[in-house]
C-alpha cells in the first residue's frame, strides 16, 4: 500500500533524467511489463483506500506510460467489482510497449471506454493519468478540456506520478492551472519522489502526497536533493552554562527621525526568537538615532552600539530592518564575524554594491561561515536577474548563491531550499501560509543565529531552524493567526 509523506525522515529526491536512469535499470532487470503493472495496483490501491464507496472512478489517460499506469489502474479496479471509466487519449499504432500492454489487458477485462467523461459525485474519483513526468509543454486540445473536467469535478482527485502540467523536477505549472474544485487532491508519486513536488506550487498541487517505490531501490543513484527531516534532539548538559550556548548579536532595525521611520521591531524579533531557541546571551544594536534601548518585555536583551560589540567573537544576524544604514556596518561586520547570517536589507546592500558582494564571497576562504536567507526578490537582485526566473528552478537559483558566494543560500517560499557548495541541496516539507506574516523571515534568522551559535554545523544550522520554523506553523492550532512574535517565543522541543 502507498505510504503517505512527509514522514518525518530525510528521503531523497530525484529529478526527471535521474527517474529514467533508475526505470531503465529496474525495467532491464525485471521480467517486461513489471514496472507497469506494479504501478497499476499501487494507483488501484490506493484508489479503493480513498473512495472504498465510489459508484464510478473515472481515469482519463493520456498517449504515454502515465497513461499506461491509468489503464493498468483501470484493470484492477474492475477486477475488483468496482466501475471504473476510461477516457482515452492514445494512438494505439504510438503507444509504448508497455502501455500497448496495458490498453489491451483493460480491453480484455471489458473495462468501460468512453469519450465522454461520466457524471461524478463527491463520493466517486476521478484520476489523472495525462502526463506524468514526461510533460514537456503545457496540455492544449482534448487533453486540457479533459484536465479542466477532471478539476471541476466533485469527485475525489488522484493524480499518477505529477499533477499533469506541473513540471516535475521545478515544481512550476506549464501553463496557468484550471481552477480546481478540490480543496485536497491527493497524489501518488511512483518509483521516486521527485524535487517539483515539495517546492514552488507543487505542495498545493499535490494535495495530499503518497509514495511507492514499485519495490525498487538503487543505493548508487545519487539523489538531486534531500527533503529535509527533523533535527535530532537531546538533552542539555547539566553541567552548562550560558556560555555553553554562545552569543549572538542582532544588527539591524534602523531608526530614522527625519523620514519618520522606524524598524526597531524586526530586529527585536530576531533577537527574541535566538534568545528563546537558546542562545547564551543575545545582543541588539539597533541603527540609525533615537533607536530602543530596553525592551521591557524581554530584559534578557542587551543592547549595545555595533561598534561596541566584539565582532569577532559572535554569531551575528545583519540585516533585519537594517534599511540604508546597514550598507555602512557590512565591510566591518563581513570582514570580523566568524559566523554571519545576513537577511533582508543586508542582502540587498551587498546586491547593489560590488565591493561588498566580493567580502563576502572572500568569507569562506578565511574559515568565516555565512548562511544568506533571501526570499525569491532578494535572491533575484544578488543573481542579477528577476523574481520569475528565480521561481522557475528554486533549486538552481538556490544553488547558484551559494556557489556564487561560497556560504549556505536558504531560499525561502513554499518549499524552502537550503544548498551549500559540496551539500546536496535540501527540500524543505514543513510549513503553511501561517507564515505569511511579517517578520516570520526575521525569526527565522534568530533561530539560525542560535543554533550557529551553539556550535552547530552551518548547513547542519540551517537545515535544522527552517524545519522547526515550519513545524511549529504546522503544529499551530487550526484557524488561528500566528503572529510573528508569537513565532519567536515558543520552542518546540
Amino acid at each position: 500500500m502507498p505510504r503517505p509523506l512527509p514522514s518525518g525522515r530525510p528521503a531523497p529526491l530525484f529529478d526527471v533524467a535521474a527517474t529514467r536512469r533508475i526505470e531503465q535499470a529496474a525495467a532491464a532487470a525485471l521480467p517486461p511489463h513489471t514496472l507497469m503493472r506494479r504501478a497499476g495496483l499501487a494507483t488501484a490501491r490506493l484508489a479503493l483506500a480513498l473512495a472504498p464507496h465510489a459508484r464510478t472512478v473515472w481515469i482519463a489517460c493520456g498517449p504515454g506510460n502515465n497513461g499506461g499506469d491509468g489503464l493498468e489502474a483501470a484493470t484492477h479496479l474492475h477486477q475488483w467489482g468496482l466501475n471504473p471509466v476510461i477516457t482515452w487519449l492514445g494512438d494505439e499504432a504510438r503507444l509504448p510497449d508497455d502501455a500497448r500492454a496495458s490498453l489491451q489487458r483493460a480491453r480484455a477485462a471489458q473495462v468501460a471506454f468512453s469519450d465522454q467523461p461520466p457524471e461524478l459525485s463527491a463520493g466517486d474519483l476521478c484520476i489523472d493519468a495525462l502526463l506524468g513526468i514526461g510533460a514537456t509543454r503545457a496540455p492544449h486540445g482534448r487533453m486540457a478540456e479533459l484536465l479542466a473536467r477532471l478539476h471541476a469535478s466533485p469527485a475525489t482527485l488522484l493524480a499518477i506520478d505529477v499533477p499533469s502540467g506541473l513540471q516535475a523536477d521545478s515544481g512550476v505549472w506549464a501553463a496557468p492551472k484550471a481552477a480546481s474544485a478540490h480543496p485536497q487532491p491527493h497524489t501518488l508519486s511512483l518509483l521516486t519522489l521527485k524535487p517539483g513536488l515539495f517546492t514552488a506550487q507543487g505542495r498545493d498541487a499535490c494535495g495530499r502526497l503518497w509514495f511507492d517505490d514499485l519495490g525498487v531501490s538503487d543505493p548508487r543513484a545519487p539523489p538531486s536533493a534531500w527533503l529535509n527531516a527533523p533535527p535530532p534532539t537531546a538533552p542539555r548538559p547539566h553541567a552548562s552554562h550560558k556560555g555553553s550556548y554562545g552569543d549572538v548579536a542582532v544588527i539591524g532595525g534602523e531608526t530614522d527621525a527625519a523620514r519618520g521611520t522606524a524598524m526597531a521591531g524586526a530586529a527585536l524579533l530576531a533577537a527574541s526568537a535566538a534568545l528563546h531557541s537558546g542562545a547564551g546571551r543575545v545582543y541588539v544594536s539597533p541603527l540609525g538615532d533615537g533607536g530602543p534601548t530596553l525592551d521591557v518585555s524581554q530584559p534578557e536583551l542587551m543592547f549595545r552600539r555595533w561598534d561596541a560589540l566584539s565582532l569577532d567573537t559572535l554569531t551575528t544576524v545583519c540585516g533585519c530592518g537594517g534599511g540604508d544604514a546597514v550598507a555602512a556596518v557590512l565591510p566591518t561586520v563581513l570582514a570580523q564575524a566568524p559566523r554571519l547570517v545576513l537577511d533582508a536589507d543586508a542582502l540587498n546592500a551587498i546586491a547593489q554594491d560590488g565591493d561588498l558582494q566580493a567580502a563576502l564571497a572572500q568569507r569562506a576562504g578565511r574559515g568565516q561561515d555565512t548562511v544568506l536567507m533571501p526570499h525569491p526578490l532578494e535572491a533575484a537582485r544578488l543573481l542579477g536577474t528577476d523574481a520569475r526566473q528565480v521561481q522557475a528552478d528554486r533549486l538552481a537559483a538556490a544553488t547558484a548563491l551559494a556557489t556564487r558566494f561560497q556560504c549556505v543560500a536558504v531560499l525561502k517560499g513554499s518549499g524552502s531550499i537550503i544548498a551549500a557548495p559540496g551539500e546536496t541541496p535540501r527540500i524543505n516539507p514543513t510549513g503553511n501560509a501561517r507564515l505569511a506574516t511579517a517578520g516570520s523571515g526575521d525569526v527565522l534568522a534568530g533561530w539560525v543565529g542560535a543554533h550557529l551559535a551553539a556550535g552547530v554545523p552551518t548547513f547542519e544550522a540551517a537545515c535544522h531552524a527552517v524545519y522547526r520554523h515550519g513545524a511549529l506553523a504546522d503544529d499551530w492550532p487550526p484557524h488561528t493567526a500566528l503572529t510573528a512574535g508569537q513565532l519567536a517565543r515558543p520552542w518546540p522541543a
